[in-house]
């Protein structure tokens, strides 16, 4: 058993693993929790388990947490040659958490998915260390339909998520998904200071994801001269190295006429000035990940929304938002310049309707659920 201090509200000090990663989706909550338990004062002893290959490891070092890296295979729901390979590094992984856990000592084990996070949930179940569970999306992922089998507390983001297989004695939550606090703490003038823009226009924010997305970026190019008569953008395009984009933005921008010119900045990448970006924004439009709905529903921000391909998940994400009147959807297959810009007119042209939808998407996440995550994670960790 842990030693844990305690006062009168809670224990002061909490010993926390976390499995999860891959993605930003999977990284976004345990970023949003690691900083609201600070924000509560308590002393955190944590340890990040996730991958060799993941963004997570570097979301663990800027935030000051230790970070170990595990074999792990990918899950999937389709054949692939791989998948025999992978499945030989599931068990490698398995071994290699129960050493870093008894080493560790944790109290809780919160996962936040990705196939990264079996290994250490089933090593956990293996110890008796309680664990939590959290999907970020509308739909069930293949690894928490896995944890929810031995985990003690299966935490959803959405009511009408369906409900998973639990072991005996699990609990089934809905506590939403958390976002990072510094988040709320965005400011009109400082984006103003950050970007090259006239900010005399509505702004639009364009953005598909930490990689960006190829069709949306294509699209907003053929587009930018209709649009900038109208709004100014700042178009968050993914890393050049990863599609190309950036810089064939930055050329197309160069030819702009001088009168629009400076109504239009893309990035590659955007860091803490995305708390004062949505604090300017009027519309956001993008993907339908995980991370950004959430955001999108804890801001209060009207969205036009694209999800991916292929990726069910998203288009969940997005049906849950549109449903609730936030939100707008345009398939890939019917996104064109013209689309685009007649979904964005629509919307302006009607303060109302934008109005309405600020309204749905901030009555939508209701409750702050890092804070919500966190009682569950220290009632948990209370049975150490």
């Amino acid at each position: 058993m842990t030693d844990q201090s305690t006062t009168e509200t809670g224990p002061s000090r909490l010993r926390l693993a976390i499995a999860g990663g891959g993605t930003g989706g999977h990284i976004s909550p345990a970023v949003a929790v690691i900083q609201a338990l600070r924000r509560r004062g308590l002393t955190l002893d944590a340890l990040w388990i996730g991958s060799k290959t993941g963004f997570e490891a570097d979301a663990a070092q800027e935030h000051g947490i230790r970070y170990v890296a595990i074999r792990t295979g990918k899950l999937r729901r389709y054949f692939s040659l791989a998948t025999a390979t992978d499945a030989l590094r599931i068990p490698i992984g398995t071994a290699q958490s129960l050493t870093i856990l008894r080493r560790h000592r944790p109290d809780v084990i919160f996962s936040t998915g990705g196939f990264v996070s079996v290994p250490t949930v089933a090593a956990g179940r293996l110890l008796g260390i309680p664990t939590l569970t959290h999907e970020q999306t509308a739909t069930l992922g293949l690894a928490t339909k896995i944890n929810a089998r031995v985990c003690d507390v299966v935490a959803l983001s959405y009511n009408g998520t369906e409900t998973p297989r639990t072991g005996r004695g699990a609990r089934v939550v809905v506590t939403g998904n958390p976002v990072r606090p510094a988040l709320f703490e965005g400011d009109r003038v400082q984006a103003r200071r950050r970007f090259p823009l006239t900010f005399e226009l509505p702004l639009v924010y364009v953005t598909g994801g930490a990689q960006g997305a190829q069709a949306l970026n294509q699209t907003v190019a053929q587009a930018l001269p209709q649009l900038l008569m109208l709004v100014e953008i700042i178009h968050q395009c993914g890393p050049n190295e990863g599609n190309g984009d950036f810089e064939r933005l930055r050329a197309l921008h160069a030819t702009l006429p001088q009168s629009i010119q400076r109504r239009y900045v893309p990035v590659e990448r955007v860091g803490d000035e995305l708390a004062h970006i949505y604090a300017a924004t009027t519309l956001v439009v993008g993907r339908a990940g995980a991370g950004t709905v959430a955001e999108l529903a804890a801001l209060g921000l009207p969205a036009i929304l694209v999800p991916l391909p292929g990726a069910p998940e998203q288009l969940r994400n997005a049906e849950v938002l549109a449903n609730a009147g936030a939100a707008r959807i345009i398939p890939q297959d019917d996104l064109t310049a013209q689309r685009l810009h007649d979904e964005i007119v629509a919307l302006l042209d009607t303060t109302c309707t934008l109005s309405t939808m600020r309204t749905a998407a901030d009555a939508f996440q209701a409750g702050q659920p890092a804070d919500h995550l966190i009682d569950e994670l220290l009632t948990l960790a209370a049975r150490r």
